[in-house]
């Protein structure tokens, strides 16, 4: 499964742009050659975690019409937020919800937009597939290796103190700490803090945010090998991207110090028994949509095979009924 993955993300590293087809409304029908959409341009760009599905949309909508142009770039959240604010893009791929200081930056350009959840996925906690010391972490034993209070940490038994205070009795090996992980560019970093470490840090008096001292990369193949290379290392990905990723195994999770360990799968990310797990989105400028046929038979085809074929095929986990119902009526009702 991961493997699909990657080969998406290789074919966007050798050319960004791909010239795909306008799908008719509902993602089906004939070639739409001669309609008002040839010639339109697409320009998608944002969470390097949804542009797989971005990109297997737009290589499936291809095959309807030659006609459209459109440029799938995964820079992550944050900054595909700031190119979608400013009116430079059509589509703002994201793994979290927009911030409401970037909505009132889309306000203050006169960004209006719609806002549709095209999927599911669970944030992975990985480490080398050489570390058999280390099969489950709490959300405590998370803060204490990588919150705003671990700067400086070393080694995984610096960290004991603050994990025990925290609730934990989980022994950490006197070994070398190398931590690869998401950057603040990326939504996995965002949702990473909201879900894992907001809650303790605020409780304790600190910023929500995690240790500025670690190896961090945009791209999440880097992050993947960095890991796979450090026996004793630490991360955390999309599960997708880290699902049978060769060298590295995934670690079990527990909100509680101490409580039940939940492997992730999609299965526990589907049912939200996973404790790091997350929404995808899609955000689409609807004033662009009104004046741009091609975007709008690209979204149609994106509430199609999008939301059903594209999000299994990358790896994530579809929408259930009422979700995808519920994105649906929203992209129609806009």
């Amino acid at each position: 499964m991961a493997k699909k993955v990657r080969t998406y993300r290789q074919v966007l590293s050798l050319a960004l742009v791909l010239v795909v087809s306008a799908a008719a409304c509902g993602g089906g029908g004939d070639a739409l050659g001669d309609s008002e959409a040839a010639g339109d341009e697409i320009v998608i760009s944002g969470s390097s975690t949804v542009e797989p599905i971005s990109v297997a949309v737009a290589e499936s909508f291809r095959d309807i019409n030659p006609n459209v142009q459109v440029a799938v770039s995964g820079p992550g959240t944050g900054d595909g937020f700031k190119l979608f604010c400013e009116g430079e893009t059509d589509i703002s791929d994201a793994s979290r919800q927009i911030k409401d200081e970037e909505k009132v930056n889309c306000e203050a350009n006169g960004i209006s937009y719609v806002e549709l959840k095209v999927g599911v996925d669970g944030i992975a906690v990985i480490t080398s597939s050489e570390n058999q010391a280390l099969s489950c972490l709490s959300f405590a034993d998370l803060y204490a290796l990588v919150g705003p209070e671990s700067t400086g940490f070393g080694s995984w038994a610096e960290a004991q103190g603050l994990a025990t205070e925290l609730g934990s009795s989980f022994a950490f090996e006197d070994s070398d700490l190398v931590i690869s992980a998401p950057g603040t560019e990326s939504g996995t970093y965002d949702s990473f803090i909201e879900i894992v470490l907001e809650d303790l840090a605020d409780e304790r008096g600190h910023e929500a945010t995690t240790r500025p001292d670690y190896s961090s990369a945009a791209d999440d193949n880097v992050i993947i090998e960095t890991v796979a290379i450090n026996p004793t290392s630490f991360g955390w990905v999309g599960f997708a991207f880290a699902d049978h990723a060769e060298g590295t195994k995934l670690v079990d999770i527990s909100v509680d110090p101490d409580g039940d360990c939940v492997a992730a799968t999609a299965e526990t990310i589907a049912s939200n028994e996973y404790p790091i797990s997350r929404d995808l989105f899609i955000y689409v400028n609807t004033d662009n949509a009104a004046s741009k046929a091609g975007l709008v038979e690209f979204v149609d085809h994106y509430m199609g095979f999008g939301l059903d074929e594209a999000v299994a095929n990358v790896g994530y986990v579809i929408l259930d009924d009422g979700n995808r119902e519920a994105t649906r009526s929203a992209w129609s009702n806009r």
